[in-house]
């Protein structure tokens, strides 16, 4: 069964921060977000471009909170489809924008069209770019499923992007964490996230400890990310616990051919 997109609305996370909130309905009571991030300020920011399929959704949410003549930046975290929906729309819209990506990225999507070197900014985790009435730096999430992901922490606000981190299933068109059951979310965060990573049963859990804790240590005030709800107080603790305790543990069995015959079937939508 194909659902129509569900209608959403940008969430504040922060002032002159948005999540640009968009989402997949999978079945009557699960929905994917699929999420990006706009930051207004002096120098305004597009953090990710959303999927092909939310494309017009997602420029009337963006371009209804910014001009496009005012946008100076766009971060691309990494070259997956389902962040670079729109790209070269906001290229072509934005001419005072700068894309800030990394070599990698660039060399993966030149073989389908390829990116303005002359308005691009190279930036690796650890690594800063300053937007007029703010600093953001850059992080390597706990969490990716590609060699180019690059998350963000503005340093003035202390919202997080963590890019594929953290992603759980919502019941309905929520994006709060506390408006999710925690079954639910207990369940469908440790599916996705080990889907998103199946790499996690090979690491060391003390090593890979240290990394997320280097990434906690950053205290963000809130955590956003493309497929999860929004995370504050308490919870975000709680969200870098749940990873910790991946490393070294089996993967998550994925989906398999039973649940595709009860799509086939009716029995399940998608």
């Amino acid at each position: 069964m194909d659902y129509p997109l569900p209608v959403t609305e940008p969430v504040k996370l922060a002032p002159d921060t948005f999540l640009i909130t968009n989402m997949v309905q999978l079945a009557p009571d699960q929905f994917l977000p699929v999420n990006s991030m706009l930051i207004r300020g002096e120098e305004p920011i597009i953090v990710d471009t959303g999927a092909p399929i939310h494309r017009e959704l997602w420029l009337d949410q963006v371009f209804n909170l910014v001009d496009p003549a005012d946008v100076r930046w766009v971060f691309l975290s990494h070259d997956d489809g389902d962040h670079t929906g729109a790209l070269h729309e906001v290229l072509d819209l934005c001419p005072q924008a700068t894309l800030v990506t990394n070599f990698f990225t660039t060399e993966r999507l030149r073989i389908e069209r390829p990116l303005p070197l002359h308005r691009m900014l190279w930036r690796e985790p650890g690594e800063c770019f300053d937007a007029g009435d703010r600093r953001l730096r850059l992080v390597l999430p706990p969490i990716f499923d590609g060699p180019t992901t690059r998350g963000l922490v503005d340093e003035r606000t202390g919202v997080m992007w963590a890019v594929d981190s953290f992603a759980a299933l919502a019941p309905g068109v929520v994006h709060q964490v506390d408006d999710i059951p925690r079954d639910m979310y207990d369940e469908t965060f440790a599916a996705l996230n080990s889907l998103v990573s199946p790499w996690h049963q090979w690491l060391d859990p003390i090593r890979y400890g240290l990394h997320v804790d280097s990434v906690e240590a950053h205290r963000p005030a809130a955590v956003a990310s493309a497929h999860g709800p929004v995370l504050t107080g308490p919870a975000i603790h709680d969200a870098f616990d749940l990873v910790r305790d991946m490393a070294g543990r089996p993967i998550t069995p994925p989906p398999g051919q039973p649940m595709l015959d009860e799509l086939l079937a009716g029995v399940v939508g998608v």
